[in-house]
């Protein structure tokens, strides 16, 4: 029994002629009793009985018919699914963000990207990069946004574009005086942290030992769990941050917060596009990782 002989069966039993179902399914009505006759004795069942009103279903053929209806109907359904998943037309996709690129990043970019595929329903998820690294091995999302890299096996992380980190103070910080301040000075300072397992926090770490300034050597007065919280923090005077340049932008260009340049101390990150290793991306999954390349990655017009 194949998907055709189901096909030419409902067109001569809804039509009630062979030689009609024959013109349905565009094929010969020696054709059409060829299907049906292999249908017959597939089934050991009789299907049709030819009578002066045309082709009729016997109880049999009734039965079968109940059920032909939904499979022929699912498969056609089917089709129209794929076809839409393979155009974009119509699809869900899982994404994970930690938080820069999640709070900042892919918000920016959603507009532009349902502008070009408005069929597509997105779901985003946000934790610090360890946690969407470790939600794709739970294939609990298809694509991940990240500030952070693992050697993690069976996942694959591709660059597409940079991160700048800034030391940000209060505007009437002592410090904030338009040119560069000596690494030993952050010695005398108070700082506000991100939790640690952030990309920032990471990047921060390193470049300041590459800098010869142990970071546990840094007067820490609080650990936030988000960036919008450190942001504040920094605005009431409790201390100085460093942060990332897309999500202090605005609070610099309002002048609430304020940027300090530290001589010798340059902090740069890559973010990373991360996947399953070996798995194809759905159609949806590789418009939205070609979306954000276009939008961060090297040489974006932003």
């Amino acid at each position: 029994m194949n998907l055709k002989q189901l096909e030419v069966f409902l067109a001569v039993a809804e039509s009630g002629s062979f030689s009609r179902g024959a013109e349905a399914t565009f094929i010969t009505q020696s054709t059409v009793s060829q299907h049906i006759a292999a249908l017959e004795n597939e089934l050991g069942v009789k299907l049709l009985d030819r009578t002066s009103r045309g082709a009729l279903p016997t109880e049999g053929g009734k039965l079968l018919l109940e059920h032909a209806r939904r499979v022929v109907s699912d498969t056609r359904e089917i089709e129209r699914t794929m076809r839409r998943f393979r155009g974009v037309e119509e699809a869900v996709l899982r994404v994970g963000g930690s938080t820069i690129p999640g709070d900042y990043l892919i918000p920016e970019a959603l507009p532009h990207f349902f502008s070009r595929h408005p069929g597509v329903f997105l779901t985003l998820v946000q934790g610090d990069s360890r946690e969407i690294v470790d939600r794709l091995l739970r294939e609990e999302i298809e694509i991940g946004v990240v500030g952070s890299r693992f050697d993690e096996e069976g996942i694959t992380f591709t660059p597409f574009g940079r991160d700048e980190i800034r030391l940000v103070a209060p505007p009437d910080h002592p410090l904030v005086t338009g040119g560069t301040v000596a690494p030993a000075e952050l010695a005398q300072q108070t700082f506000i942290m991100r939790e640690k397992g952030s990309g920032t926090g990471r990047a921060v770490d390193d470049a300041l030992r590459a800098a010869g300034i142990p970071p546990e050597t840094l007067r820490v007065r609080a650990s936030l769990g988000s960036t919008e919280a450190v942001k504040h923090a920094v605005a009431s005077g409790l201390g100085l941050a460093f942060l990332s340049e897309i999500s202090v932008r605005r609070e610099i260009g309002r002048r609430d917060l304020a940027a300090i340049s530290v001589r010798k101390l340059t902090i740069s990150r890559p973010f990373y596009l991360a996947g399953r290793s070996g798995r194809e991306l759905s159609p949806a999954a590789r418009a939205f990782a070609a979306m954000m390349e276009e939008r961060f990655g090297t040489g974006a017009e932003r």
